[in-house]
């Protein structure tokens, strides 16, 4: 079974860490969007440094937070985001909705 966690760290940012998939991904989800919903940051950033291993999954998972923030009145952006996870925005054509250069 796969692992991975999102929680909140400084200044609003979400950590974002293990393995996302399609074992993961619903409880990130939820966690996610409750974490977005509390944080009193406008700009809210979720640092993917600690994820492991990404499918596509996480790629939708950061598209739902981005949505939260919007309905929220708040923006997203993502840092450090890994290589495989980066590969499959490209195939998508996400690049330019994620932030990612």
């Amino acid at each position: 079974m796969s692992e991975a966690s999102v929680r909140a760290g400084e200044a609003g940012d979400l950590l974002l860490a293990g393995v996302i998939d399609y074992s993961t991904g619903p409880a990130l989800r939820k966690d996610g969007q409750a974490l977005i919903k509390a944080s009193k940051a406008q700009a809210v950033v979720v640092d993917c440094s600690a994820v492991q291993k990404s499918s596509s999954v996480g790629l939708a998972l950061l598209l739902a937070f981005m949505r939260d923030a919007v309905e929220l009145g708040k923006s997203l952006s993502i840092r450090a985001m890994p290589q495989d996870m980066r590969e499959i925005a490209e195939v998508s054509e996400l690049t330019e909705i994620l932030g990612v250069h």
